[in-house]
């Protein structure tokens, strides 16, 4: 396997001296591939959620790289996929075989999302990428910005955004069966989070790089506690049940009613751990009327809402919302619906309706992705539809860590009224890391 530490190839890279390795490459994007070409595909991240793509990559394209800092998390793919080049540092891959990607699937921890995509798209190069897109919004708006200037094909990790169940609630809304809606409600249940102490240092396990885990974050000792899942509930690290689950449940409003970027965001809950991310919050996203539709308040919950209880769907006796995520109101009824099912409210109004059927079958997500490399349309969840839906669900976050409300421009990438939200907007990285 070729692996370089970050130390090593830093000293080693052909990037002139003393700048940053990632604003030093800009390579335009290679010639369009035509319908028939297998794609070139290096993965990035090939152990838990990055098994998905690298396995849907090797069954008709070329998965030319594979890069892990984890080889034993990276597991059966890294050992059967001989033919593929094995790299712990994406950054070496990248220079060593450039010429030869044309696309990267990238499933790191979302604060190692950044740095691969953004050196990926930089060379041309299109990129799937896991969801909630980045760590913070200014690398969300600078991940969706560039594939959009470079006219890149996108996709992000919005599995369920292909499944009949949750397009038929898009279509009920957009077909506008429960007429205007002015107001959504959508949450994810449970309550994960606030995890235990990290304890004390350990070694790293064999076939882990720690240095590379960590990556952009500042150095600190190993601890099972972060790698290699429970980083998820540490705000260095993750983004919490809502970057975990955020991107799925709004797809869902954000597909049905237009939603792009909210002009005021408000959040509460328990006191904010400094470190760790909360077991419940509440959140609310305003957002402007357009052409189509009235202005929309869109709540945001970890937990379960109150109006769910108040209009009867959840009671000791009856649960309408097993499997629901998202209650829309409409000046004609509700919809209260999921990834699979749904149901109009008062059933009574509703018993002849019949769900619109409008949208073109997807052939498979990955494939979506496939065929806009080659050609074809924009994959349905390309960035600049979900980057965003991934700043909401950020700024949502951010509004919960305050503890209060402001105003958010989006043109300009600034919070209004509240200056305590500026620090949340934008990360520093650790030297040989910046951007």
């Amino acid at each position: 396997m070729s692996h370089v530490s970050r130390r090593q190839f830093l000293s080693t890279s052909a990037a002139v001296a003393g700048a940053s390795y990632f604003a030093t490459h800009g390579w335009a994007a290679d010639k369009p591939l035509s319908a028939n070409d297998k794609i070139n595909i290096a993965s990035i991240g090939v152990g838990g959620q990055g098994k998905a793509i690298t396995g849907s990559a090797v069954k008709s394209h070329n998965l030319v790289a594979m890069c892990d800092v984890d080889e034993k998390r990276a597991g059966e793919h890294w050992e059967k996929q001989t033919k593929a080049a094995k790299f712990a540092d994406f950054r070496k891959m990248f220079d060593k075989l450039d010429k030869q990607i044309d696309a990267v699937a990238i499933s790191t921890p979302d604060h190692m999302h950044f740095h691969p995509a953004y050196a990926a798209l930089t060379r041309g190069k299109h990129v799937y990428l896991e969801k909630p897109l980045a760590h913070n919004v200014w690398e969300v708006r600078t991940l969706t910005k560039l594939a959009n200037e470079k006219k890149l094909a996108t996709q992000l990790g919005n599995q369920r955004h292909a499944m009949q169940g949750l397009r038929d609630g898009v279509e009920i809304v957009k077909g506008g069966i429960i007429g205007d809606v002015s107001e959504v409600h959508s949450w994810i249940g449970g309550s994960r989070g606030m995890p235990d102490d990290l304890g004390a240092p350990k070694e790293p396990p064999k076939g882990l790089d720690w240095d590379l885990w960590l990556g952009c974050r500042p150095e600190r000792p190993y601890t099972d506690k972060l790698a290699p899942y429970d980083w998820r509930f540490w705000w260095e690290f993750g983004t919490g049940e809502s970057g975990n689950w955020g991107c799925h449940i709004l797809d869902i409003p954000f597909w049905a009613l237009d939603l792009k970027y909210p002009t005021n965001v408000s959040g509460s809950g328990p006191e904010p751990h400094p470190l760790k991310t909360p077991k419940s919050m509440n959140t609310t996203l305003d957002f402007a009327a357009n052409s189509k539709r009235p202005a929309v308040k869109l709540h945001w919950f970890h937990g379960t809402p109150a109006i769910l209880v108040e209009k009867g769907l959840k009671t000791a006796e009856v649960d309408h919302t097993k499997n629901m995520n998202n209650l829309f109101i409409g000046s004609k009824g509700m919809l209260l619906c999921g990834f699979g099912k749904y149901v109009l409210l008062p059933e009574a109004n509703f018993k002849m309706t019949k769900v619109p059927n409008t949208f073109t079958k997807s052939p498979g997500f990955h494939q979506e992705w496939f065929d806009a490399i080659r050609g074809g349309t924009p994959a349905t969840c390309n960035f600049d539809y979900t980057g965003p839906m991934a700043e909401a669900v950020l700024l949502a976050n951010i509004a919960y860590r305050v503890q209060g409300t402001f105003g958010w421009d989006a043109a300009s990438l600034k919070a209004i009224g509240n200056p305590s939200v500026d620090k949340y907007l934008r990360e520093e990285y650790r030297k040989g890391w910046e951007v």
